[in-house]
């Protein structure tokens, strides 16, 4: 049976880089960087003023912290204009936040260090170096500088930089198309009463919602029946359609378990099938014409658990993520924990903060079935197969689902 890490390998070397595609900045969010970006521009594109004040020649205040020093004031140069003077010796121009530094000044005296004239003359009371509260032409970018590589995901800060340096548009990867299919006689879609022996589906919903919190593009094929053949033919069109196909359910050895021998009918080519992990241990992987089947479990904790260790790895290599694995934080386990080595194990905790850092309790049932256990999660706690369950106190480390644990109970930042 295969390691955890020995199945991701296995995975991860069937990964076809997904093609770049142009998208305006504004739809560039989340999307990961084809390429390397290099600045067409200055930022800022020219000496600017920091502060508003007085645009001075620093000589020209030497010795104004004992005593005033009265400069004429040549004009007032807002943002967006320019200057129409150059500044001599004895004179200043008053100037706004980011308007361009007028010819012959070297410094900016903030307004507060002043009476506020801005005409006339205005008294000069602190003395000023040159270079103060002025930005530089190209102290924040040069022209020339990289200032993304392939591989980043994009947030606002990139596209905010990416707007400030005059693009509209940006080569990013195509997100994947994962085509989701659920399996089952005994599953029906949400809306409709029960029947004896069936449920409502589930995992075709939960997976199409991981699908595009990864990135993805998810195409929900619905429900197929426990049928050999209607699975074969559903399987057969999501790989013409898809960059890769999910299935859940029917990978196990029951009776009604058709899906991987239907992989291997299609000439799939099963690469593996179980892992040597709980919850999510028989999962199918093969390759239909260079597309990938994962063939994921039908307990919804052990479908997600397996779609966060392999399937989203994938998808984000697919995409040239330069991080395509969920974060894995140290934390202190908050309580004890029961659960029998042998099998990697990813148990289902709350996180908070304690004075030691984060502190890491159960969700409560821990059952492959229960997926409120997932719906409760901040994250995995990871445990090796050959250690015991941790107890309270031990170090432990967790992979994040996402980000809420370090929401703070008052608002703010504390500073």
């Amino acid at each position: 049976m295969l390691s955890v890490d020995e199945a991701q390998a296995r995975i991860l070397a069937h990964v076809r880089r997904q093609p770049a595609v142009a998208v305006p900045i504004p739809r560039a969010l989340g999307r990961v960087l084809v390429g390397e970006l290099a600045a067409p521009v200055a930022i800022p594109p020219w000496d600017n003023a920091a502060m508003d004040g007085y645009a001075v020649r620093a000589a020209d205040t030497v010795g104004a912290d004992e005593e005033p020093v009265s400069l004429q004031v040549l004009e007032v140069i807002g943002a967006g204009s320019v200057a129409r003077h150059e500044v001599g010796p004895g004179q200043c121009s008053a100037i706004m936040t980011g308007a361009p530094m007028p010819p012959g000044a070297d410094a900016v005296v903030v307004v507060e260090d002043t009476d506020g004239a801005t005409s006339g003359s205005v008294a000069i009371r602190c003395a000023a170096r040159p270079g103060k509260h002025v930005r530089r032409e190209g102290e924040a970018v040069a022209i020339g500088d990289v200032v993304a590589c392939p591989g980043d995901v994009l947030g606002a800060g990139h596209l905010g930089l990416l707007a400030s340096l005059g693009l509209t548009e940006v080569l990013v990867a195509r997100r994947p198309r994962l085509a989701v299919v659920s399996t089952g006689d005994e599953v029906i879609p949400p809306g409709r009463p029960l029947g004896p022996g069936q449920i409502y589906s589930s995992n075709n919903v939960a997976l199409a919602a991981a699908i595009e919190e990864a990135g993805g593009v998810a195409l929900d094929l619905g429900n197929v029946p426990d049928d050999p053949d209607a699975i074969a033919r559903t399987l057969r069109e999501a790989a013409r359609d898809a960059d890769a196909v999910l299935t859940t359910g029917g990978v196990s050895v029951g009776h009604f378990d058709h899906v991987k021998e239907v992989m291997g009918e299609l000439g799939a080519g099963i690469d593996f099938w179980k892992v040597r992990m709980k919850p999510g241990k028989p999962l199918a992987f093969g390759v239909l014409g260079g597309v990938p089947l994962f063939g994921l479990p039908g307990n919804p904790v052990s479908c997600l658990v397996n779609f966060v260790q392999f399937v989203r790895p994938w998808l984000r290599t697919s995409m040239g993520d330069a991080r395509p694995f969920l974060p894995v934080v140290a934390a202190v386990a908050g309580e004890d924990f029961r659960d029998r080595p042998g099998r990697a194990r990813f148990l289902r905790v709350r996180l908070s903060w304690g004075s030691d850092g984060i502190v890491a309790t159960s969700t409560g049932i821990q059952s492959s079935g229960a997926v409120v256990s997932m719906a409760r999660a901040d994250g995995l706690l990871v445990v090796p197969h050959d250690q015991p369950a941790p107890s309270e106190g031990d170090a432990v480390r967790v992979q994040l689902l996402h980000s809420r644990f370090a929401q703070q109970p008052t608002a703010g930042t504390g500073v």
